[in-house]
């Protein structure tokens, strides 16, 4: 690097935000995920070692994925690529791969490449990285905030340590503002700030658990307030004008997340739309995964809406496929309109308790005994006198015939409500009912009849 070279680049350190002067450059530096990184936990041990294999770094914006990645770049002896897969295609990918199969050939060097955001990768940009993995031609580190066991290829996912990072603690927030206001070279060490405890406090807070968001906001306070007498005074006035989006109290990953999706559910289950609504539009603002919120929609409507309403499963599953196609902020009426409609239909739980009790008297019965008739008769074990009845072959499409497993006989696992369109279910198996009770009764007779008459 020439003397030109230097001078920019302390130039562009003047230059970037806090956030990213800030930035820790070891693991000593490093703030919060204790549970990988701290003294003897699994993370720090493979940086150490330089052992460390492909994994995939999965949690919040703001709590150091794209940071780790860069210290394990610091620490070990392999080449370092990094790439957005917001802006990198194909084409790119592949030339990076080859020059890191070229640097493994030639000079026996492997490369980690670091991917943020994996999960805006499709699906050919996701296999191209699968033959490298697995040959060790590269150590892959990926990033991404969104579910990787739906957003990530299962194949490549298979060869990762899925590492999960967590919203920073309120005493991490804490730390790592006091660590800017008294970094005289990255921070503000060489400004005379007074930040009062309130004005700490509600920063900390509004920042739900965001470092990036705590140090943006700290700057833009800081930064828009006039010094007196030589001193910057920031106080709740000037951070709560500075919030210019105040973040929902709603963490993705602890109390409040699963608080509001259990209201979000209760709410649809008791038929009220309204409070529904809320409880959608708070997890909206509070940046949750829309295409979650849509997979809990389509659990509702077979768990709790069921077959009093069929076509709310169909409806459910639209509604996934539209919000992908669409997006956000548009996604909103669609998610809104599908609340609305599952809070205000019939409801029944049956099928779910009908499988949930089935599955309970599995778990606790050592052999299911399928009857012979209707087991697959290509196999010669199964071989009976009896013979299966078609069912298609008689009036109504129905015969009486035996199904249900010897050990398992007079259960009932299926018990439709009076309620939508379980009715016309329940009317039906009702007259299959009358159907056996009549054949039962018939022969009965028919039988007394033949033995009185010899």
């Amino acid at each position: 690097m020439d003397l030109f070279e230097l001078s920019m680049e302390k130039n562009l350190m003047k230059a970037s935000p806090l956030a990213d002067r800030m930035r820790p450059r070891n693991l000593d530096e490093f703030v919060g995920q204790d549970h990988v990184i701290g003294e003897g936990k699994y993370l720090s041990r493979l940086i150490k070692s330089d052992r460390l294999g492909s994994i995939l770094f999965y949690g919040p914006p703001g709590v150091g994925k794209t940071t780790l990645a860069e210290i394990i770049a610091k620490t070990t002896n392999k080449n370092f690529i990094k790439l957005s897969a917001v802006t990198s295609n194909l084409k790119e990918l592949r030339e990076v791969l080859k020059k890191a199969e070229d640097s493994m050939k030639f000079h026996n060097i492997s490369t980690i490449v670091f991917i943020d955001e994996i999960h805006r990768f499709n699906k050919s940009q996701q296999d191209a990285l699968l033959p490298f993995v697995e040959r060790g031609v590269i150590t892959l580190i990926g990033a991404t905030t969104e579910n990787p066991y739906f957003e990530v290829n299962r194949a490549l996912l298979s060869r990762m340590q899925i590492i999960n990072l967590l919203p920073l603690k309120d005493l991490d927030l804490y730390k790592m503002l006091d660590m800017a206001l008294k970094d005289r070279e990255r921070g503000f060490g060489s400004k005379n700030i007074e930040i009062t405890d309130l004005a700490k406090n509600i920063l900390i807070k509004n920042s739900n658990g965001d470092g990036r968001y705590l140090l943006n906001s700290l700057e833009i306070a800081i930064l828009s307030t006039d010094e007196i007498n030589g001193k910057i005074f920031v106080d709740e006035n000037v951070i709560e004008n500075s919030l210019l989006i105040k973040n929902v109290n709603y963490d993705k990953n602890n109390n409040e997340h699963y608080d509001t999706i259990s209201a979000f559910i209760k709410s649809m289950r008791g038929s009220d739309p309204d409070a529904a609504l809320i409880y959608l539009a708070k997890m909206l603002e509070g940046g949750e995964d829309i295409k979650f919120i849509a997979r809990r929609l389509i659990i509702f409507a077979s768990e709790d809406v069921g077959n009093a309403n069929p076509q709310a499963m169909i409806m459910a599953s639209a509604c996934f496929n539209s919000i992908n196609t669409v997006g956000m902020p548009e996604a909103r009426i669609i998610l809104g309109q599908m609340v609305t409609y599952l809070a205000s239909s019939e409801k029944s739980n049956a099928a779910y308790l009908g499988i949930n009790k089935a599955l309970e008297d599995v778990k606790n019965e050592n052999n299911i005994n399928i009857p012979k008739i209707i087991r697959d008769k290509h196999n010669p074990r199964n071989e009976t006198k009896e013979k299966y009845l078609y069912p298609h072959n008689y009036e109504g499409s129905y015969v009486e015939q035996k199904y249900m497993p010897d050990n398992f006989i007079g259960n009932k696992y299926y018990e439709p409500k009076n309620i939508g369109y379980e009715i016309n279910i329940k009317e039906y198996l009702d007259s299959l009912k009358w159907v056996k009770l009549t054949n039962v009764g018939f022969n009965y007779i028919l039988k007394h009849y033949v033995r009185n008459t010899n």
